[in-house]
């Protein structure tokens, strides 16, 4: 399945960017239990594990602060930050499949979701070709 990158738009003109930049993010619908959202998640090949915002999952009828609680750092320089993590499933291009995301309070509320190595890379070949805007992911088939 493949997607499109995504164009964000910057705050100030930049000569350089100009109005936006393109970054590879992609709408996923999250699932638990009878609710689902969508929410959009930038696939990004540093990061461990997959972080949503933790209003995503009280939406979803989650107690977040019942998760296994990690620490992780990135989000805010100096300060680690809390993640609790549950087991959802992920919609992808009409695939879902069970992971456990990450939800933290320490991201931006209405900024992206993280897609990591853990429980969406370990899923996927995934290919990202920048001059045709496209993000191509493949299942990967277990034998």
């Amino acid at each position: 399945m493949k997607f499109k990158y995504y164009k964000v738009p910057l705050a100030e003109r930049s000569d350089f960017f100009g109005n936006s930049v393109l970054k590879p993010i992609i709408s996923v619908e999250v699932k638990y239990l009878d609710k689902k959202v969508n929410y959009m998640a930038l696939v990004d090949s540093g990061a461990d594990f997959c972080i949503f915002d933790a209003e995503v999952g009280e939406y979803l009828g989650l107690d977040i602060r019942r998760g296994s609680r990690h620490t992780f750092g990135g989000i805010q320089p100096g300060n680690p930050s809390e993640v609790f993590f549950h087991d959802v499933t992920l919609n992808i291009g009409g695939w879902d499949y069970k992971t456990r995301i990450g939800f933290s309070y320490d991201i931006a509320t209405h900024g992206y979701g993280v897609l990591g190595q853990k429980g969406f890379f370990d899923k996927f070949f995934i290919g990202f070709n920048f001059s045709k805007e496209e993000i191509e992911l493949k299942e990967i088939r277990r034998t």
